[in-house]
């Protein structure tokens, strides 16, 4: 096959699944909203329900659900009928996902998912089927088209599904005045949780470079030295009173200062850039970004706490 006919088919089916997704979008209504709002009240959690395609596409919505402060559990079709009905609770609301409506597993089911759940919400392409029958509320997601040239394989319609349970996860995290913190709670690991969640103090450096304000120009270029930043820091006892890198220090020399005279205090910077060590790490991030500068100086209610730099922030996945 040649090059333009694959991106003309890939194309095409991406037209297609647009296609029905606008006409999804046409079809929210009360319908929707009484679905949300079922699930939003329920005193117990969401039961998802599915088959085949429709199987995959509910684990996903039961993820997406779970991280954003919906509770939910997928209950597989067959599994259900052979004793995992147990699962379900009278508090409980039960979301049935099943293109035609009639497939034996759920024609089988239905009416104990109608009879042990606090509701039943059908998500069918079938108005007329068994599922739409006994459904409480009928989510449509009737395509006109699939995607698949052969017109079989589940692709716009299970596309709508997908979108169709993004949309109810959506609405409930409005209705549950769900925000980036409550966010964080479930997502501690990888990258995600790192920038949601982690504090500056948990990526300081190792080294914590210093000299006070009256040390000589040689011991600030011991102390430069000796760490890997480039820097080190001015204090008055505890307190922070500046910065030096090696920058201050080359131009130091270009101006012609006498180094037997000159002090830490005379070319420090006094006001450097400084973050708390209980700030979020993203936050040094933004403020190294935005400065175009490599290191940060950490402190605890305006003491020297510690250096944190951009390179560790990187290699730790903070943006």
């Amino acid at each position: 096959m040649e090059r333009d006919s694959i991106i003309s088919i890939a194309k095409n089916t991406l037209s297609i699944e647009i296609s029905e997704l606008e006409k999804l979008k046409d079809r929210i209504g009360d319908e929707f909203v009484k679905a949300t709002e079922l699930i939003h009240s329920a005193k117990g959690k969401l039961i998802v329900v599915g088959i085949g395609k429709s199987a995959h596409v509910g684990n996903k919505i039961v993820a997406t659900l779970n991280s954003t402060g919906t509770p939910a559990q997928f209950l597989h079709a067959s599994e259900a009928i052979h004793g995992d009905l147990g699962v379900i609770q009278k508090q409980d609301v039960v979301l049935c996902i099943s293109n035609s409506g009639n497939s034996p597993e759920i024609a089988n089911l239905v009416t104990y998912l109608k009879d042990y759940s606090s509701a039943l919400i059908g998500m069918t392409g079938n108005r007329t089927s068994k599922l739409a029958v006994y459904a409480d509320v009928i989510l449509d997601t009737h395509v006109d088209l699939e995607a698949c040239p052969n017109k079989l394989a589940p692709t716009s319609s299970t596309t709508i599904q997908m979108a169709l349970g993004d949309a109810l996860a959506v609405c409930l995290m409005e209705l549950n005045d769900f925000k980036e913190n409550d966010f964080a709670k479930f997502h501690p690991g990888g990258s995600l949780g790192k920038n949601l969640t982690a504090k500056v103090e948990q990526f300081l450096s190792s080294q914590k470079p210093y000299v006070s304000e009256n040390a000589s120009i040689k011991d600030v270029i011991i102390s430069i030295s000796a760490s890997s930043h480039g820097i080190t820091v001015v204090t008055d006892g505890e307190k922070l009173a500046g910065v030096i890198t090696d920058g201050d220090l080359r131009r130091m020399l270009l101006n012609g200062n006498d180094i037997s005279e000159t002090l830490a205090k005379d070319i420090m910077s006094s006001q450097p850039k400084t973050i708390e060590k209980d700030a979020l790490a993203k936050e040094a991030m933004k403020i190294l970004k935005d400065n175009n500068i490599g290191q940060l100086v950490v402190t605890e209610k305006g003491k020297y706490f510690g250096i944190i730099d951009l390179h560790k922030l990187l290699d730790e996945g903070i943006n």
